[in-house]
């Protein structure tokens, strides 16, 4: 029996002896040459070397279909064979049989296994060209395959299969054979057949000295090739074999000593992630059969774990290695071996990789945690740091750190937290982005508390270890040390994030994060022990978290805060007026969730700043302010604050001159007032909407009038889409019988006269009440008034007629107050107005006719009888005087002269002629001249308002009175007569353009009133007068409102400045340029000049509105700033060289005196142009103001967008660059020679204002300082002094960078070693072994570039909430470094390092003291550092040795004598 078992198993060797050499024929290795295959072993496999003679005979015929598919066939059946073999291997039990007779098989049959691998070679070495063809890619990667499944047979390495590079190249052939732009859309030539470009691919043979001189040609000019769909698929089969093969080969080959293979393999399975979507969930098992395997992503995801097996390595090193590649893949980077990562487009592919990596990396942890939890913590350190700035990497970026954080155990997940808050602090702007992104992903995990296991040591020490790890793993530290540390950020991006995710915090479930939000504004609090280690920069030492192979990142922190409520509270109330505007839109985010969530009281001042952002300048920040108000508004809709904020910032933007914040106001207001009006019955009770819409417009019946224009036009845009139907007007009818009547008369009165039909009859039941006396608020008499004057047209004559009737005898009873005196004459003329003008003329007449004759009756009987004003009711004058002014602009015939001279004695007491005689008064002689009378202020204010009404009708009154109008003006004492004097003539000149003109340097003069009322009501109309075009820009009225720029009242010079640049800039684009050289002469009231400051003042308005003299010297830069800041470039051109030619060049041709007050003006013209707002800021200005109109929009755009955005910055770039040489030339052409002569004149004449010449010289030159010889060359000495000055600058700048970084502020506390390590890495510091050789893949903590002025900029923005340095606490022996200089070369790097127990009170009251110079770090080493010793060390010493300690602020006297002998 074992004889014929023996005999069988022979006949099956047989058989697969021959099966295998059948499969192996279509190689036809028997015709190779051994030549050839020397060479190519020789070659190391690197080469592609053509196959001879039988080889390449049938090339053409293996290209056609047919032939393809048998090539395919044969590589599958050797394979498969082959897998038989490997296959009895794994199944036998003794282990040599099976491989002994596959290398066996192949001896016996004389196959050469070199000349195999050399054959199979060939095949692969060319899958790997991009131009390659479907079918030589098929074929390379079968030939891999086989390759492959070779080496996984025992006896591989002793037949000299192996060899590494060829290893490698066959893994890697999975990734270059599979077309990249597989998945993009082809244009014109998107049709190619394959095979034509298969053989187009493979050109003739060449020499040598043409394929090298052509090779960079065809890399440069490759082919674009097609591929169908069937090509695709079997290319995939293709990977697919491939990959199983690699997946056999780790299953039973060591990659021990082979790490360089198993880095190339980690890096090919992390490209196969991407390959193509995986159905259904992965699952992460040991063992797993590779055949039901579906997708290429499963396949890699198990080849990464199999490269974990330790017979492939050490694990920790092979761990690394994965989390390396799967950085990339979670950062959603593309990274090959060198080079820079590039960013991955956002797609479903790339998205899902990144889930199923951090799945895995998870899966990974929790299988191998001892080994994997310090890797992790590497991982997410890499994550943070080389996250992008782009939001949505961030947003997926942080989703991730979250998840990976899940694993970690408590210590660890603190000392991460940690680390996150250093990097909050980091350098980099992305840094501290991403460390608030990760900060709100945290917050949404429940809150971590310490559990047993967590703490070691004693019991004192687990106390402390169990508090500080109780603080670290609290939501609090998240969002004070961290979230709320940016709100100082010198970014404003950053700023305004951190603003941003701070109300956000308010929106958690978790009640921490809530209650410690509460604790930074309601409370103060006082920052823990590892609060104030982690913020507080000038008592933080640098501790290094170890982890196993690779370190991890270090930073330094600067920042510090305290969490005082109501200095947070005034410092998000100053980001909220912040000029960058995404810190405007988060601070107001944050603020109204301070709010809703009531953080911070809901008080007026809090929602006044609210509600003024809604007319912000930028469209962002205003439709922001808009959303913000809504959502308040919806979360305390019953309180009356909220709602008058909610109504002041809302119904103004109906105006807003931009149409998509008008559609957003209308919005609003027809969500809450419009829509919310429905049928009201008395026993239905109001839901929360309605009261609310009654409550708003009850608020706008009483502290909201001011409004009232505002609403009006939103009614008239709901009008004109027809919003105002039948039913809603019977609806809001229904309510005016209701409590909340008032607000329901209000909307009726704006909505009547845009109503077809209106029910007259409840209207006119309204109307008899109120005739009739019911207690009914003036606001609603008013209102009612108007709606029946709208509804005229709907009344017959009858009716009409009665109510003519009662509103006379109603206001000739003189019992009304003065709003309802105005409506009851309005609606008088309404009732009397029809399409025949004669009749509307005579009915006006006839009614305020009588009330004219009335009022004048009544004036007369007190001032023309002899104590008249005994007993005088002033009330019942008041309400005479305004029924005689409303009623006279409808009936300017039955006003007689002696009406006119009855209301010019209410302001005199010259009634001697009135009763007899007609003589008119002096018309120079001012109001306020006459003898004064008895009548009260209030009297005479409204004496004015009527005179003015009057002569509104009558120019020859305008004629008469507006000399008067005009010194009462200037003479007036009165505030209230003065106001309303002011108020006439713009009235006035509104109708009487010409004839007022001539006063309006008296009307502007009010700009300098006493009283800031005046001033404020003055800058108001004259405003609206310079908007409308009735006034010019003449004489001195734009100085005068240059003057308002610096009123001492700063919300007058916040309207000015509104008022110019929104308002009356838009209409006159070139106001400010054209003014500008004239306001350096007026505002220094410098009139020598021909041309400029030579109109006409009187000598007190010159005093009123002069800025001469040092004490103004802020006021009048303040003015020049604001105007430099709104020029255009081509304006600040124009202007500069306006001024070399109108001011400049005067004094350097002696036109103007070298005296005094030219010297002021010339230096301060010096002043000027020295300036930076006076340099061109083309590219700059124009970025900026996008970046103020869309706020932070750039984050979130797509590709398309970002491409727009370069290439408008290359074109302002070199826009930019074109002026920049304009200027230069005219700068050399002209400015040149004046600046030399003027030189040469200040040094002849000893002037002071060459000293501001220099200056000026310094700024300009800043920018060519390689040039000065080629600018100056007509003048050496002055070159020479140029270079001079730029030099001492250049010192003088680079001491104030060294003196912020010298810990006089005692802000670090580090050795010197650690202080030239700080100057190489900022922000990341290295382990101490840095040292140790690195792997191939160079997975270490990234380094920054070698720079220190960003730790220094930030830690000086940081640091700007910090107390200054206080110079008192310095030590009676020492001494400030201000007005110190450092020469170059005198001072070397220094520090002092004390030891313990040194009772030596050191200079700067530091333990360290750094002062840096420019020469750099010294070589010496031990010659820099200066010990101190103890007392004990002193005693011990020999003698007393002489310390030789120079300051190296001051230089050595003997050495600087010595060295100038």
């Amino acid at each position: 029996m074992l004889k014929g078992n023996a005999v069988l198993g022979a006949l099956v060797q047989s058989v697969n002896k021959m099966d295998l050499i059948s499969a192996l024929k279509f190689l036809k290795l028997e015709d190779i040459s051994q030549a050839w295959v020397d060479e190519v072993w020789d070659l190391e496999f690197t080469e592609k070397k053509a196959l001879e003679d039988v080889a390449m005979e049938e090339e053409g015929e293996w290209e056609e279909q047919p032939a393809a598919a048998a090539r395919d066939e044969a590589f599958k059946a050797l394979y498969q064979c082959l897998l038989v073999h490997a296959a009895d291997q794994r199944q036998s039990t003794g282990g040599d049989r099976a491989s002994a007779s596959v290398w066996s098989m192949l001896g016996e049959s004389r196959v050469s296994i070199k000349s195999l691998v050399a054959v199979l070679s060939s095949f692969v070495l060319p899958g790997k060209d991009k131009a390659a063809g479907v079918q030589q890619r098929v074929s390379a990667l079968h030939a891999a395959s086989i390759y492959v499944l070779l080496l996984g047979i025992p006896g591989s390495i002793a037949n000299k299969v192996f060899h590494e590079v060829l290893l490698d190249t066959c893994a890697n052939l999975a990734s270059h054979c599979w077309p990249q732009d597989s998945g993009r859309k082809r244009k014109k030539d998107g049709l190619k057949s394959s095979q034509a470009d298969s053989k187009r691919a493979k050109p003739k043979r060449k020499e040598a000295a043409q394929m090298d001189t052509d090779e960079d040609e065809e890399e440069e000019e490759e082919e674009e090739i097609h591929f169908s769909n069937q090509d695709l698929l079997r290319i995939r089969d293709g990977v697919v074999l491939l990959v199983q093969s690699l997946l056999r080969l780790l299953q039973t080959f060591p990659l021990k000593d082979q790490q360089q293979s198993a880095s190339n393999c980690t890096l090919l399975f992390s490209k196969m992630l991407y390959f193509e979507p995986v159905v259904g969930e992965l699952t992460f098992t040991a063992e797993q059969d590779i055949t039901k395997l579906r997708s290429i992503p499963e396949m890699a995801f198990y080849g990464l774990q199999l490269l974990i097996s330790p017979k492939h390595g050490d694990q920790k090193e092979s761990l690394q290695r994965i989390f390396y590649r799967l950085l990339f893949v979670i950062l959603m980077k593309n990274k090959a071996n060198r080079g820079e990562p590039s960013l991955l487009a956002v797609n479903q592919n790339v998205l899902a990789a990144r889930q199923q990596a951090i799945h895995f990396v998870c899966h990974l942890v929790s299988e191998l945690k001892e080994v994997a939890l310090p890797l992790l913590h590497i991982l997410l350190q890499h994550i943070c740091s080389q996250m992008v700035e782009r939001n949505e990497y961030r947003n997926h970026g942080a989703q991730a750190v979250g998840m990976l954080t899940a694993q970690m155990e408590n210590k660890d997940y603190a000392s991460f937290i940690k680390w996150l808050a250093k990097l909050s602090r980091s350098a980099k702007v992305v840094h501290r982005l991403f460390s608030v992104d990760v900060v709100m992903v945290l917050l949404e995990q429940p809150e971590r508390q310490p559990q047993e296991g967590d703490l070691q040591g004693g019991e004192e020490e687990q106390e402390e270890e169990e508090e500080e790890l109780a603080t670290v793993l609290s939501h609090k530290f998240l969002i004070q040390s961290v979230l709320f540390g940016r709100r100082m950020d010198s970014s404003p991006t950053v700023q305004g994030h951190a603003l941003a995710c701070l109300a956000q915090c308010l929106e958690l479930p978790s009640l921490n994060a809530t209650q410690a939000v509460h604790h930074l504004f309601s409370a103060t609090g006082t920052p823990s022990v590892l609060e104030v280690e982690l913020t507080e920069g000038g008592h933080q030492t640098q501790k290094t978290y170890r982890t196993l192979p690779f370190r991890t990142v270090e930073l330094c922190t600067t920042d510090s805060f305290g969490s005082d409520a109501k200095e947070n509270l005034a410092l998000l109330l100053r980001r909220v007026e912040d000029s960058r505007t995404t810190i405007r839109k988060s601070a107001l985010q944050a603020l109204v969730g301070l709010l809703k969530h009531g953080v911070i009281p809901v008080t007026s001042d809090n929602l006044t700043t609210l509600s003024h952002r809604c007319r912000d300048p930028a469209i962002s920040v205003k439709k922001k302010a808009l959303q913000c108000l809504g959502e308040l508004l919806a979360v305390r809709p019953e309180c009356p604050v909220v709602q008058k904020a909610w109504l002041q910032g809302i119904i103004p933007a109906v105006l807003d001159m931009e149409t998509t914040v008008q559609d957003k106001a209308l919005e609003s207001l027809d969500q809450v007032l419009l829509s919310q009006v429905k049928l009201y019955s008395a026993g239905r009770h109001l839901d929360a909407a309605q009261r609310l819409t009654w409550s708003l417009l009850g608020l706008l019946c009483s502290e909201c009038q001011d409004l009232s224009g505002y609403f009006s036009r939103a009614v008239g845009v709901w009008s004109k889409k027809n919003s105002l139907t039948s039913r809603f007007i019977a609806n809001l009818i229904s309510h005016t019988d209701a409590e909340h009547a008032t607000g329901a008369w209000l909307l009726l009165s704006k909505v009547a006269s845009l109503s077809a039909e209106l029910p007259c009859s409840k209207i006119l039941d309204a109307f008899d009440g109120v005739i009739s006396g019911q207690e009914v608020n003036v606001a609603t008499c008013c209102h009612i008034l108007s709606v029946v004057g709208d509804s005229a047209a709907h009344l017959n004559e009858d009716t009409r007629t009665r109510i003519v009737a009662e509103l006379l005898s109603w206001l000739k009873t003189f019992s009304l107050s003065l709003t309802m005196i105005s409506a009851a004459i309005d609606t008088l003329c309404q009732l009397g107005s029809s399409d025949d003008i004669k009749q509307t003329q005579a009915f006006l007449s006839e009614h305020c006719g009588e009330l004219v004759a009335a009022s004048e009756a009544y004036l007369a009987g007190i001032i023309l009888t002899v104590n008249g004003t005994d007993g005088l009711n002033e009330e019942l004058m008041v309400r005479h005087l305004h029924t005689l002014g409303a009623a006279s602009l409808h009936c300017p015939a039955k006003v007689s002269k002696r009406t006119v001279l009855l209301v010019e004695s209410v302001l005199t007491t010259h009634s001697d002629g009135l009763a007899g005689s007609e003589e008119e008064l002096p018309a120079s002689l001012p109001l306020s001249q006459f003898r004064t009378n008895s009548f009260t202020t209030r009297i005479r204010a409204h004496g004015v308002i009527s005179l003015g009404k009057l002569c509104l009708q009558r120019e020859e009154l305008v004629h008469k009175y507006l000399p008067v109008f005009a010194r009462e003006l200037e003479l007036g004492t009165e505030v209230a007569v003065r106001s309303n004097v002011a108020v006439v003539m713009c009235d006035l000149c509104v109708r009487y353009t010409n004839l007022v003109d001539h006063y309006i340097p008296n009307l502007s003069a009010c700009l300098r009133d006493d009283e800031a009322v005046v001033r404020e009501q003055t800058l108001i109309m004259l405003t609206g007068l310079l908007q409308e075009e009735y006034i010019k820009w003449k004489g001195s009225l734009f100085f005068r409102f240059m003057v308002a720029l610096v009123d001492p009242v700063p919300a007058i010079a916040s309207l000015c400045e509104y008022c110019l640049l929104h308002l009356l800039l838009k209409n006159n684009p070139e106001m400010f340029s054209q003014h500008f050289i004239e306001g350096i002469f007026h505002f220094n009231s410098y009139s020598k000049h021909k041309s400029y400051n030579k109109f006409s003042q009187s000598d007190r308005e010159k005093v009123r509105f002069s800025l001469k003299g040092a004490q103004h010297r802020e006021k009048r830069f303040r003015i020049y700033r604001f105007l430099l800041e709104n020029f255009t470039d081509v304006q600040r051109f124009n202007v500069s060289n306006k001024i070399n030619q109108t001011v400049l060049a005067c004094f350097a041709d002696e036109e103007l005196p070298l005296d005094q007050e030219g010297a002021e003006i010339l230096s301060e013209t010096f002043s000027i142009l020295s300036l930076k707002e006076m340099k061109l800021h083309t590219g700059s200005s124009a970025a900026a103001a996008a970046a103020a109109a869309g706020g932070a929009a750039g984050e979130d755009g797509d590709e398309e967008g970002s491409i727009a955005t370069m290439t408008k910055k290359v074109l302002q770039a070199a826009q930019k660059k074109v002026v920049q040489q304009v200027h230069k030339k005219v700068f050399i052409e002209h400015t040149v020679p004046l600046i030399i002569s003027l030189k040469n004149l200040l040094e002849r004449k000893r002037s002071p204002v060459l000293g501001e010449l220099m200056t000026y010289l310094q700024v300009v030159m800043q920018d060519y300082r390689n040039e000065v010889k080629v600018f100056f060359s007509s003048d050496e000495q002055l070159a020479a002094e140029v270079e001079f000055i730029l030099k001492s600058a250049e010192k003088q700048r680079e001491l104030e960078e060294q003196m912020v970084n010298c810990s006089l502020a005692g802000q670090s506390k580090t050795t010197p070693a650690a202080k030239q390590q700080q100057q190489q890495q900022p922000e990341v510091q290295g382990s101490p072994l840095r040292s140790k050789t690195r792997l191939s893949l160079n997975f270490t903590t990234p380094q920054p570039p070698p720079s220190r002025r960003p730790l220094a900029r930030l830690a000086h923005t940081d640091s700007r909430v910090l107390r200054p340095m206080q110079v008192g606490n310095l030590q009676p022996g020492s001494s400030t470094l201000e007005g110190t200089v450092m020469p170059k070369g005198q001072a070397f790097n220094r520090a002092i390092s004390t030891p313990k127990s040194v009772n030596i009170s050191l200079t700067f009251n530091e333990g360290v003291s750094a002062i840096f110079c420019d020469r750099g770090p010294s070589v010496g080493g031990e010659g820099d550092v200066l010990h101190i010793r103890s007392n004990e060390q002193l005693q011990q010493a020999a003698g007393p040795k002489q310390w030789n300690v120079q300051s190296p602020l001051r230089p050595n006297r003997r050495s600087a004598a010595a060295k100038s002998t």
